[in-house]
């Protein structure tokens, strides 16, 4: 959160590209084929981006904040950035993972703290939690410039208020608007220097994952700095950015999701813009040897999401896109004959936390397995430790309570 900023809650419903909710799919695994052209699926992509529902109002969380995380600021050229961070529970700091958002991010709490119980798992498999809060929109990209409309932003007063239910919220967000996002920068030096330096958490060794506009943030941030992170995991990622079609339902994503204009963050066919796109950037992953984690839900809705409307009119289309960006992008792995991935594509699935969480928690063992040190053959990770994760704040941080999320979509 940027220093003097008031904590928010998100009313209205999920434009954006993350979905809402915690319903609970079920964890087969589905065939991993190719079906029909990406020039097909762009176009389908952003009709669906554009008949995204106004009105819709998801359900409340159903996860506390986690009692043993605590705040941690680090000073930017964005100001004083909060971020959430749970300790390891045998105590070590060479084992470190970056938990990156979705677009709907927060200004108060990371998504995973919120709406799962990730970051104690993690904790309880020795792996120390680092979670950014806020950046809502951003893709964790270093922008051009602060997002505006032709050097200005629409009084917010022209658009439905986030109670209203409308999918177009949030438009007097200053986050991203009164300057400019440098999200890379925080993470991969700011963020990074400031945990080595005060904490003494390895630097290197690293590991990433995020949720749909972060899972393809988790991938870029590995293909960039290697020297930084070694394992990266994409969660109903975009993988695709420039398939046909993208640039503009990412548009529609961005406006939906607080107000921002996607031109003040990379200009179409810019380099910057190809430097985002993992199916551009693959390469680098398969040069730096990259373990990588890639999830996607097929889009069919497991019997709970049935009563979830969110679920059904959002989050099917919307996890249909990122299926398709993620078997692209598969596709163009093996093609390159790279093996050090696992695939989860479970048969069931649409875009919504309960799916997050499923897949995050499959991953955990192989996450455990990768960052750090590197073991020795054959050598297994310590155990999970049978306590709570996490430790209890150190001296000199900033200890935070466990407030009740509020309802609606944040990613």
């Amino acid at each position: 959160m940027l220093h003097g900023e008031p904590p928010r809650r998100e009313q209205g419903s999920g434009g954006g590209f993350e979905g809402s909710g915690r319903v609970r799919p079920g964890n087969g695994r589905a065939k991993q084929d190719m079906r029909g052209g990406w020039a097909k699926r762009g176009l389908v992509g952003a009709a669906v981006a554009a008949m995204l529902p106004f009105g819709v109002v998801a359900g409340p969380a159903a996860a506390d904040t986690n009692p043993n995380a605590f705040d941690f600021y680090v000073d930017s050229s964005m100001g004083s950035v909060k971020t959430r961070i749970v300790r390891a529970a045998d105590g070590n700091t060479d084992r470190v993972v970056y938990l990156l958002d979705g677009e709907r991010a927060q200004n108060d709490y990371n998504g995973w703290e919120i709406h799962t119980a990730i970051p104690a798992a993690l904790a309880k498999f020795n792996i120390n939690v680092v979670m950014p809060v806020g950046g809502e929109s951003s893709f964790y990209q270093d922008w051009d410039g602060p997002s505006s409309f032709g050097g200005s932003n629409p009084d917010a007063n022209l658009f439905p208020s986030r109670d209203s239910g409308s999918a177009i919220a949030g438009w007097d967000e200053t986050s991203g608007k009164s300057y400019t996002y440098q999200w890379e920068t925080f993470l991969t030096q700011n963020l990074r220097d400031a945990l080595r330096d005060r904490r003494g958490f390895s630097d290197s060794r690293n590991g990433i994952f995020g949720l749909s506009s972060g899972g393809s943030a988790a991938l870029l941030f590995a293909a960039y700095h290697p020297d930084q992170f070694n394992y990266a995991g994409s969660l109903s990622g975009y993988l695709y950015m420039s398939a046909p079609g993208m640039r503009d339902a990412l548009r529609l994503a961005l406006l939906a999701a607080g107000g921002y204009n996607i031109d003040s963050m990379a200009a179409a066919g810019s380099p910057k813009w190809q430097r985002m796109d993992p199916y551009g950037f693959v390469g680098n992953l398969v040069a730096n040897n990259t373990r990588l984690y890639i999830s996607a839900g097929s889009a069919v809705p497991a019997q709970q999401d049935l009563s979830s409307t969110d679920a059904v009119i959002q989050g099917m289309p919307l996890e249909g896109i990122a299926l398709a960006n993620t078997k692209a992008f598969q596709s163009k792995l093996q093609g390159l004959n790279y093996d050090n991935v696992t695939y989860d594509l479970p048969t069931i699935g649409v875009h919504n936390w309960g799916n997050w969480e499923q897949a995050a928690n499959r991953m955990l063992p192989d996450i455990a397995q990768h960052i750090g040190k590197p073991l020795p053959p054959g050598a297994q990770p310590a155990p999970p430790a049978d306590g709570p994760g996490g430790a209890q704040p150190p001296n000199g941080e900033q200890p935070a309570g466990a407030p009740a999320p509020g309802p609606g979509p944040q990613n």
